[in-house]
């Protein structure tokens, strides 16, 4: 498949814009206030949310009104790179139980989709079932799209299990054995 196969490409009238919505649940070893602290916290945040690619920039605001925006450069085998763009904000948060923001993804400059996402977490005996609705409208596909929506979820899902990674406590070494002669 060449470049021009996978490149990127909004409908010439505009007027093709496809909306999918998806779910993902997940029961997390840690309360809902650990939780939620992963997505309030920037440096918690940047555990597990991060961009693909290298040189990655990222500023984060926590609050209705703020939100984050993002870059890095994405190179894969025999493609020239792309450069990633990603920039949210922040709707309605009610603490340790709600999040919900909208955010846009561009890729080399063309609005590839946008996004409005609920995140809810719930109590689950001293864990989180967290549920992540996002309903999506591509705006730009990728070949004849069929992929936009998997790899969405896919990458989705990834980031997810980076969150599940990161409220783990830390590992420490195990203590070396001595041998005395």
């Amino acid at each position: 498949m060449s470049n021009q196969d996978t490149a990127p490409r909004q409908p010439a009238d505009g007027l093709d814009v496809r909306h999918e919505t998806f779910t993902i649940s997940r029961r997390l070893d840690a309360p809902p206030p650990a939780v939620f602290a992963a997505f309030a916290d920037t440096a918690l945040r940047r555990r597990w949310f991060k961009l693909p690619g290298s040189g990655a920039t990222y500023h984060h605001e926590f609050g209705v009104g703020g939100g984050e925006s993002a870059q890095s450069t994405f190179t894969v085998l025999d493609a020239p790179p792309e450069h990633l763009d990603y920039r949210s904000r922040y709707l309605d948060i009610v603490p340790n139980r709600r999040i919900v923001y909208v955010y846009e993804s561009t890729v080399n400059d063309v609005l590839r989709w946008t996004s409005l996402v609920t995140v809810l977490l719930a109590d689950d005996a001293e864990s989180t079932h967290l549920t992540w609705t996002e309903q999506v409208a591509f705006l730009a596909r990728t070949g004849d799209g069929s992929a936009d929506l998997p790899h969405l979820r896919g990458g989705t899902a990834l980031r997810l299990n980076g969150l599940a990674a990161a409220l783990q406590p830390p590992t420490r070494p195990a203590p070396s054995a001595h041998v005395r002669d």
